[in-house]
């Protein structure tokens, strides 16, 4: 690599690092590049990437930022999975892992936490924010959905009792 591209490099996955609210490494050696595309598409599914580098721009361009943390975990064949969703790169990155012994997730970073390979899983477990959105607005509506049908019942016990006394009638 060009001394110029190795900072464009640099300044890319600063931007990134910067961007991001947690980053995800693991080991990807021996995935074949099918694989490897299927983890990029499930990542870009999620709202998340996966960035290749070589570990010592990474290390550089890491400086400066929140998840600088994760610095020492690249050594070896690394992959660098992040998103602005805390939850999204944790659970692509688990469910990937479960599917693929090759790919070893060996820790990460939640702004300035730094999390080891139980914290990951851990994150990866939690609802994402969609899914969180959907139960607040669900419990937001709940109440008026209620409230609704309470108002209509009477009304409708009503109908249904002149409805009985008609049935009655036209019976006799």
């Amino acid at each position: 690599m060009e001394r110029a591209a190795k900072k464009e490099a640099v300044d890319e996955l600063n931007a990134v690092f910067k961007a991001t609210s947690v980053a995800i490494v693991a080991h990807y050696s021996g995935l074949t590049v099918a694989q490897m595309q299927k983890l990029r598409m499930q990542m870009k599914q999620a709202g998340a990437s996966v960035k290749v580098s070589k570990n010592r721009l990474a290390k550089i361009a890491l400086e400066g930022t929140d998840v600088a943390a994760i610095g020492s975990l690249l050594k070896g064949p690394t992959v660098i999975a992040t998103s602005n969703d805390p939850v999204a790169a944790p659970k692509v990155a688990i469910e990937f892992a479960r599917t693929n012994e090759k790919f070893v997730i060996l820790g990460g970073s939640m702004g300035k936490t730094v999390l080891n390979v139980d914290s990951v899983r851990a994150l990866a477990s939690l609802p994402s924010l969609d899914e969180l959105r959907a139960k607040l607005v669900g419990l937001i509506v709940a109440p008026a959905t209620k409230l609704a049908q309470l108002s209509n019942a009477p009304a409708a016990k009503l109908a249904r009792v002149i409805q009985a006394y008609a049935s009655k009638d036209e019976a006799a």
